[in-house]
């Protein structure tokens, strides 16, 4: 048996206590070391600290001293308010018990829990709520707790409310700190992408447009089919950009890009050819087809080209629109001159966007005929 500890003692211990749990950052480290401090200053055997759930009706963490893990996984479940230790949660006071089993609100213990006759429990309050309830049991000296180790306990309770409070809104300002670090990174992360898509992507389309536009102009077969490889490589190019730019901007909807680059596309050929090309974009069938962006911005060039080369058109219309059936449809018309689909010359022209529609699980259609204007359809998966 122990000896009692002395007033002197205690109220030195308070004042470490105090100190100590004044230095910690960590709820979870406050939480255990309440636990600790509160059998220390009163001389107990076991402690433990039982956290309340949201709603308060229950125990949602409960952190012990003096059992050791061993006995905690013979106990098996932790405690869930029932009994003596839901006394506090319904009638938040202090609580003295000199004889737990005796008192007709126990429920007994669970098998293998190791004896414990007398309690003494107090609510530790932050915010003006009760955060959760210390529990106490069986001094080292054989006595029962008395007014000192409840006013011991009373100090500590309301240190450790102090202590709770401040670990809260220190993890609540570390939370704050790694959001604006967050924020900070991704205001650079968007300084970038804009700059790649405004100035590097924007670039690379007007070498695509002039390299379309010498095809058109070329008499040559063999440099026709070199500059359309060169035209090949800047979307490629342009593809990469766009995908490293969606990685940059994880929260940037994909159909602002595909959306503009169509009606940049449209505006470019317009300038260069004279026609009048109107641009209609479903911006949530553009993002569901972020993917493949780079083939639809090809298809709709071909296109384009087609039409600046052969229909001697007044005006040209681009859409992306949602099919009947669901499907993504991709629709470029003109009012020119059209032409026969059986001559053998006039599906050259189209083969490529034949390719590219079917490759990408889509079909591809051409109504024209002569002097009926042209219209272009792909219908792709959405």
């Amino acid at each position: 048996m122990t000896e009692p500890i002395a007033r002197t003692d205690r109220d030195r211990m308070l004042i470490e206590a105090g100190m100590a749990l004044a230095s910690e950052r960590s709820l979870g480290a406050v939480l255990q070391r309440i636990v600790e401090l509160a059998v220390e200053v009163t001389g107990a055997r076991y402690g433990a600290l039982g956290v309340l759930s949201a709603d308060g009706t229950g125990i949602e963490e409960f952190l012990t001293v003096g059992i050791t893990p061993e006995e905690r996984a013979a106990i098996g479940d932790p405690p869930q308010g029932h009994g003596i230790l839901g006394l506090l949660i319904t009638d938040p006071r202090p609580l003295r018990l000199d004889d737990i089993e005796a008192d007709p609100r126990s429920v007994g213990f669970p098998p293998n829990h190791p004896v414990m006759r007398t309690l003494l429990g107090l609510p530790v309050m932050a915010r003006g709520r009760v955060f959760g309830n210390v529990y106490l049991t069986e001094k080292r000296d054989g006595a029962a707790f008395d007014d000192e180790d409840q006013r011991a306990l009373e100090v500590l309770a309301a240190q450790a409310a102090v202590a709770i409070d401040n670990a809260r809104l220190s993890e609540e300002a570390e939370r704050a700190a790694r959001e604006l670090r967050r924020l900070e990174v991704l205001e650079e992360r968007e300084r970038i992408a804009k700059e790649l898509h405004d100035g590097v992507i924007q670039s690379l389309f007007a070498v695509g447009m002039s390299l379309q536009g010498l095809v058109t102009r070329s008499t040559d077969p063999e440099t026709a089919h070199r500059l359309e490889a060169a035209v090949d490589d800047v979307d490629r190019a342009i593809r990469d950009l766009r995908n490293y730019i969606f990685g940059l901007r994880p929260g940037i909807l994909a159909d602002r890009q595909l959306d503009q680059a169509l009606r940049e596309l449209g505006t470019e050929f317009a300038d260069r050819s004279g026609v009048v090309v109107v641009v209609d974009v479903d911006g949530e069938v553009a993002a569901e087809l972020a993917s493949t962006s780079s083939d639809v911005v090809q298809m709709v060039r071909e296109a384009l080209s087609n039409v600046g080369r052969h229909a001697e058109a007044a005006t040209c219309r681009v859409s992306l629109r949602r099919g009947p059936t669901g499907s993504a449809e991709l629709e470029i018309d003109d009012d020119g001159h059209g032409f026969d689909v059986a001559t053998p010359s006039a599906g050259m022209g189209l083969s490529n966007l034949r390719t590219r529609a079917e490759a990408l699980g889509g079909t591809f259609e051409v109504s024209t005929s002569p002097s009926e204007g042209t219209t272009v359809l792909v219908r792709l998966p959405a």
